[in-house]
């Protein structure tokens, strides 16, 4: 079985994205490419990682209208990303063009509250309210909507998994119980998010800021 855990590979270099996956691909089960990579490197650089034979979360984040996310997704059918990306405030029909148009072997999931806001960003965004509430409320549309599941902090995973027991969750913003939170808000250890209902996670610099991303990546599999 693989690891759960997915390491973020947030570079516009290739081949140093190419080292770091090949350091430490006995110890993860898949690597994430999020706009970084893809802005600088495209499909081409996709297709380059995913001959490592490690399973690749695309994340995009696609948020336009429907039509608009539809030919995007179904423009990126030719390079198979087992997840990819979409925003839930994109609305249901977004969502549903958007899965309807992605290959049956790639998991669409949608992305609710960035792990980067807590509720003072949601209030500056006139969104307002609770993150959880939030992240509870776009999860019930992402479901209806016939997304395989979504993109969420550790801390709502719990409620979002009690609320759609068979979705699949992604979550970021993931740090080791000694790592540094940079730009993170709402953030738990690898441990927690596995166990409060996680079908993946996802690491980044605690991994590839490492001084040897193999032993950081190792130290994390151990803990769970």
């Amino acid at each position: 079985m693989r690891s759960p855990i997915f390491v973020a590979l947030d570079t516009p270099d290739l081949e140093k994205a190419r080292e770091i996956a090949g350091a430490v691909k006995n110890h993860v089960g898949g690597i994430k490419l999020g706009l970084e990579f893809f802005a600088a490197n495209g499909q081409h650089g996709v297709r380059e990682m995913a001959s490592l034979g490690m399973p690749i979360f695309l994340d995009l984040k696609l948020h336009d209208i429907p039509n608009t996310v539809a030919k995007a997704v179904q423009a990126l059918r030719p390079i198979e990303p087992a997840v990819l990306t979409v925003h839930a405030a994109g609305g249901r029909a977004m969502m549903e063009d958007a899965k309807a148009a992605a290959s049956i072997d790639t998991k669409v999931v949608a992305g609710t509250v960035l792990t980067s806001l807590d509720e003072t960003d949601l209030h500056d965004t006139v969104i307002g309210g609770d993150a959880h509430e939030q992240v509870l409320r776009l999860s019930e549309l992402a479901r209806s909507a016939g997304l395989d599941g979504v993109v969420c902090s550790g801390r709502e995973v719990k409620a979002a998994k009690k609320a759609w027991p068979d979705g699949f969750f992604v979550v970021p913003g993931v740090r080791p119980s000694n790592g540094k939170k940079s730009d993170q808000k709402r953030i738990v250890t690898p441990a927690d998010a596995l166990h409060d209902g996680a079908s993946i996670i996802v690491i980044g610099r605690p991994i590839t800021q490492a001084g040897e991303p193999d032993t950081a990546a190792r130290a994390i599999e151990a803990t769970l």
